[in-house]
């Protein structure tokens, strides 16, 4: 694999780096948060790189893209750099929903909200995680009836990225409860803003809010909100679970590049921190996963570039950036000492980022699947060792045993 730019992938870092450089938006750092006035520096920046043709640039024209190779897709990102944070409130819609709808919903849905998914104009959620089915998810109970042509979904869901900003969700239910687990389930999608919706955020250790409780009281939405075939929403979700573990395996950056300048300056009792011997050393431990995540999703973006949808592979990404950042974090602030604590932005070292990572990072490790759940894949559908017993896989959803029977 050769990773220097060709001709034409030069004059187009060279065509994205001068765009890049005339319309960045300024006094941004800030204001990255999920908050009204992140939210609208986010939207702001997504709507002018859509004017541009810089959104989403490897979706289809006809669905606001630009047709752009994967190694466009790339060679944008890296251009982009930090500016991409501005991207957060977005990764959900545009990184899982989008591809989703683009796979699964009829033309009207994809002519009527995929465009505005590129633009910013719509922040999606995806509804997926209830109370009592996370790690398994075809265990879930909300369920949708057909009453006319239109369906009834009442349950809750939990975990719910964003869904308190969000505009519209994707939600998986099921629809019949007589058939196997992974057979009875149908997906739809759904404005957030529906009467019988309702968003309670959930206080993380962080401080901040952003996951939520949804619970769903007789919301009507009609039959042409489905996405896929009654009973095939496993299908479905699988589109959405593997482009989930592509966008946030590499939607979030390493950050060893930062965390290598700040042990530069960071002063422990025999001099700046990175003299010192255990911290080279997982220095060096962090470089080589961080190369490494690197050229696994170089590998993703060439199979993509084959017209190959993201595949069990896409796991490994996941799995390595959120313990590594868990660890890099938590060694962050162990080498700041008793400054290690102070984690308000204009006292902390890096602004505080390192405790935000840090808190964050667990979430990361159970979003999109848990750390043992995507071992698990990596194990049976990658290695192809044996596969984990699953007594239940079998038996009509209402005769599988629970707390209650």
């Amino acid at each position: 694999m050769d990773f220097n730019d060709t001709p034409q992938e030069a004059d187009f870092r060279a065509q994205a780096r001068a765009w890049i450089a005339a319309n960045r938006p300024t006094d941004w750092q800030n204001k990255t948060g999920r908050d009204v006035d992140g939210i609208a520096m986010s939207k702001a920046w997504q709507k002018k790189k859509y004017d541009a043709g810089w959104a989403c640039i490897h979706w289809p024209q006809e669905y606001g893209g630009r047709g752009a190779t994967p190694i466009e897709r790339v060679i944008w990102s890296q251009e982009e750099g930090e500016l991409g944070q501005l991207g957060g409130v977005f990764i959900i819609g545009q990184g899982m929903c989008a591809p989703t709808i683009m796979a699964h919903g009829s033309e009207a849905a994809k002519q009527r909200h995929v465009p505005k998914i590129a633009s910013g104009e719509e922040i999606w959620c995806q509804l997926f995680s209830e109370p009592g089915s996370g790690s398994d998810l075809a265990g879930l109970r909300t369920r949708a009836e057909k009453q006319g042509d239109e369906w009834v979904i009442n349950g809750q869901k939990i975990w719910t990225s964003g869904a308190h900003y969000a505009d519209f969700g994707i939600v998986i239910t099921r629809t019949d409860p007589t058939v196997p687990k992974h057979k009875g389930l149908t997906m739809f999608y759904l404005d957030m803003r529906s009467p019988g919706v309702t968003v309670k955020p959930i206080k993380q250790v962080s401080g901040r809010s952003d996951f939520n409780e949804v619970y769903f009281a007789d919301v009507r939405i009609p039959d042409s909100q489905r996405l896929g075939a009654v009973g095939d929403g496993w299908k479905v979700s699988l589109t959405t679970l593997m482009n989930e573990r592509l966008a946030v395996g590499g939607g979030f950056p390493t950050n060893f590049e930062e965390m290598f300048e700040l042990t530069k300056v960071i002063e422990g009792e025999d001099g700046p921190a990175i003299e010192d011997q255990s911290v080279r050393e997982k220095l060096a431990d962090w470089y080589i996963r961080a190369a490494g995540l690197r050229n696994t999703q170089n590998r993703m973006m060439s199979a993509l570039s084959r017209g190959q949808a993201p595949g069990p592979e896409a796991s490994i990404s996941k799995l390595v950036l959120g313990i590594n950042r868990q660890n890099m974090a938590s060694t962050m602030l162990d080498i700041q000492d008793t400054y290690g604590v102070i984690s308000q932005k204009d006292l902390a070292v890096n602004g505080g980022q390192f405790h935000e990572i840090f808190f964050r990072a667990v979430a990361h490790r159970i979003e999109g699947g848990t750390d043992e759940i995507l071992r698990n894949i990596i194990a049976e559908r990658v290695l192809g060792l044996p596969g984990d017993i699953r007594v239940d896989k079998d038996l009509p959803f209402n005769n599988i045993p629970t707390g209650a029977n």
